[in-house]
């Protein structure tokens, strides 16, 4: 496999006989599930990642897959989204799938949720829920008005990352400089920002959701209310993420939960994994 996973599987302390049945077969094990991360973060990272999401394995294995170029992942000249996609499904039909569960539940955040688009619209069968949080497919929700504006203003020469600019300034620059917390810039944050500033821009997604639409995936749309954010990350980020999030939950026939704040499974991890649970239930 080219992408580490950190494996999360607390059923045995937590479950009890449930769990002693489940290993002797006498009933099926619960569908797997994988977490594909966003930018400057990888799989199992308490700041960005979904360190909060471990409660979720006590009663189903969790993977927490690192893209290419973060955390234990090997490193990559150009992240780009179609080769996450393909990491995603070789995941999939590798450890993560188990045919008496019919595929593994696919969770994605950001940037990460548009490889679990695209991953998902390639194999669907090996793919038994999609969950988005707070996608990054710009490219699927561009009939929305505030969507296309963001969308105008990158592809028309939107300045990029100035030369000589280091991942700590980048990092620096993307959060105290738009209000919010630095996290610690450590070696492993700072080899995530670095591969972040290279990242191919999902702007140049081609997310087929009619491939999604014709599997008829179950599929849950997670995003924040963006109360509380600061006022220039809730303008051009937050009102196009919000949009994306209402634009596939109708294009997709799924369900949309909103909760307070801008960063859902971080910052109300109680409210994201309690619609998780449900969802797969």
């Amino acid at each position: 496999m080219t992408v580490h996973v950190t494996v999360w599987d607390d059923r045995e302390r937590a479950g009890g006989d449930r769990a002693r049945a489940a290993a002797t077969g006498s009933t099926p094990p619960a569908a797997p599930a994988l977490f594909v991360h966003n930018i400057f973060t990888w799989g199992s990272d308490p700041t960005y990642g979904f360190a909060a999401q471990r409660p979720l394995a006590d009663s189903r294995r969790l993977l927490l897959m690192d893209r290419r170029g973060y955390g234990d992942s090997p490193d990559t000249p150009r992240s780009d989204f179609d080769v996450d996609a393909d990491d995603v499904l070789d995941v999939l039909g590798g450890e993560a799938s188990d045919a008496r569960s019919g595929g593994a539940h696919l969770v994605g955040h950001g940037n990460g949720a548009v490889a679990a688009l695209i991953a998902a619209a390639r194999r669907p069968g090996l793919v038994r829920s999609l969950a988005l949080v707070q996608p990054s497919a710009f490219t699927a929700a561009a009939h929305r008005p505030v969507v296309a504006a963001l969308l105008d203003r990158v592809r028309d020469g939107a300045p990029g990352i100035p030369d000589g600019v280091t991942p700590e300034q980048y990092l620096r620059a993307s959060t105290e400089g738009l209000g919010m917390a630095m996290p610690e810039p450590t070696p492993r944050r700072l080899r995530a920002v670095a591969t972040s500033m290279r990242e191919r821009p999902v702007w140049e997604a081609d997310i087929p959701l009619e491939a999604i639409r014709d599997a008829r995936l179950p599929v849950l749309v997670i995003c924040g209310t963006w109360d509380g954010a600061p006022d220039a990350y809730r303008e051009h980020v937050g009102r196009p993420l919000v949009a994306v999030a209402e634009s596939l939950t109708d294009s997709l026939g799924g369900r949309l939960v909103r909760v307070p704040g801008y960063y859902p499974h971080t910052q109300e991890p109680a409210a994201v994994n309690a619609a998780l649970r449900e969802f797969w239930s």
